[in-house]
């Protein structure tokens, strides 16, 4: 604001030098807002730390996805800021969308998405050492279903955006927030169902969602390092079903379901390892410095990977011990590098197999996106942000095991990106779907001046 040009001065008409002089300064006040009032982060910090526990309260399982609790909790947040969000409904069981948006300055870019889903998966109660629905604030974290995925990281956004509008700051162009109702199942009812129905009211120049996070330990021992997600594994879920001959189980049989399907099992998940480099593999091991640490997050991101998760056998509720069943069934989830080629990966699991008496179903249509750019000024503002709260730290793009809901935005050549800005720790990380779901109270808080850092930057 120093910087004045002097030629303004000569060129005023009306008024002294310093009333233009001053009425230039509160013009350039209006046009860049970075000179409004910090938020009051303590309050700011309370408040969502509060929300937070609210909201993981809340429990919207998915199955059924019914998310109608979820979205008027936080349509009132929205609504008490002053903003107007909307509400779609997309299903028979009480599956609710939500979206909101914030103008920015140039309302002819197309706006940045911040998108996160209101279902988490379901619990196993028993295993569960309290309620994972109390939101519990204990050894400094807070722990519960949706904690880490991802209640937390939605209130970091909403938050976030929030402070923007109090403090007066105008983005460069519309922010828009996305809560869907189903990203645990797919998001027929959820992503998909918008994009399909309400394309025109997203239509985002980027994508941020879950994905990423910080580490000391997850990426290379000793080291924090920054992942921001710029692409995702394919998901191939197969279903394995065995014909046999039932029988009494005292009088054993070679043409036995059961044995029949765990043959088949062990061949199909005998598969070789990849053998095409993956860019984004390739750039992530520089970034570290070449050695990764060893644990199943990073083993994952490396390379094709296949988990038997089911197995449905058996003949009456409850089976019977001495019966051999005719049937037997197994899913195994293929999570799939980008690049490889789903039709050819199944047809190998088939020839692998190679029993008459096995079928392999497939049970969803992987997409393979590709990667999105890190060379973006949104990737840049990200990572300012994050060295500006992290000033040692290494910030890298990288590649994520499972799957979200900005897939079906890079899809179509959106700029789509997981960006969690949190330190975690190799366990924490892990306790995404299990039962001791949590996130440091200290890394959200921090995480939510990040979001705020990056909203309020030029992108």
């Amino acid at each position: 604001m120093r910087n004045i040009p002097r030629r303004r001065r000569h060129e005023c008409r009306r008024g002294t030098p310093r009333a233009c002089a001053t009425k230039t300064v509160m013009m350039c006040l209006l046009c860049f807002p970075l000179f409004a009032a910090e938020p009051d982060w303590p309050g700011v910090e309370k408040h969502a730390l509060e929300l937070l526990q609210k909201y993981v309260r809340i429990a919207s399982v998915n199955p059924p996805a019914n998310t109608v609790e979820a979205a008027a909790l936080i349509k009132g947040e929205l609504e008490a800021a002053g903003f107007t969000p909307k509400l779609y409904s997309s299903g028979p069981d009480g599956q609710t969308n939500l979206i909101v948006r914030l103008p920015g300055r140039d309302r002819s870019k197309k706006p940045l998405l911040l998108l996160n889903h209101f279902d988490v998966v379901p619990v196993d109660a028993k295993a569960w050492g309290m309620d994972p629905f109390a939101a519990i604030i204990k050894d400094g974290q807070i722990w519960g279903r949706g904690a880490l995925d991802m209640k937390g990281l939605a209130v970091e956004q909403m938050t976030a955006l929030i402070e923007l509008k109090r403090a007066g700051i105008v983005p460069p162009r519309d922010i828009v927030m996305l809560s869907t109702c189903d990203e645990e199942s797919n998001g027929k009812l959820g992503i998909q169902w918008m994009v399909n129905n309400h394309f025109d009211e997203l239509d985002p120049a980027y994508v941020l969602d879950e994905g990423g996070a910080g580490s000391r330990e997850l990426f290379t021992p000793g080291k924090l390092v920054f992942g921001i997600a710029v692409g995702q594994k394919q998901s191939l879920w197969l279903r394995l079903s065995a014909k046999g001959t039932a029988g009494h189980g005292s009088q054993p049989i070679a043409d036995n379901a059961n044995t029949i399907l765990m043959d088949a099992i062990r061949k199909a998940m005998n598969a070789p390892p990849a053998t095409k480099p993956v860019p984004v593999v390739e750039e992530m091991k520089r970034a570290v410095g070449g050695t990764f640490a060893n644990n199943k997050f990073i083993n994952a991101t490396l390379d094709n990977t296949m988990s038997l998760t089911t197995l449905q056998s058996g003949v009456g509720s409850p089976a019977k011990v001495n019966v051999i069943p005719s049937t037997a069934e197994a899913t195994i989830d293929c999570r799939l590098l980008p690049g490889v080629n789903a039709d050819e990966f199944q047809s190998d699991i088939k020839a692998r197999i190679n029993d008459p008496r096995v079928t392999v179903e497939r049970l969803s249509e992987p997409v393979d996106a590709g990667v999105s750019s890190a060379g973006t000024p949104l990737f840049a503002a990200m990572r300012t942000a994050l060295l500006k709260e992290h000033p040692t730290a290494v910030v890298m793009p990288m590649l994520v095991p499972y799957g979200t809901d900005e897939v079906r935005l890079r899809i179509r050549g959106i700029p789509s990106y997981g960006f969690m800005p949190m330190v975690l720790d190799t366990a924490t990380i892990a306790t995404m779907h299990s039962d001791q779901e949590r996130i440091p109270v200290v890394e959200f808080l921090r995480g939510i001046r990040i979001y705020f850092d990056v909203l309020r930057s030029d992108y």
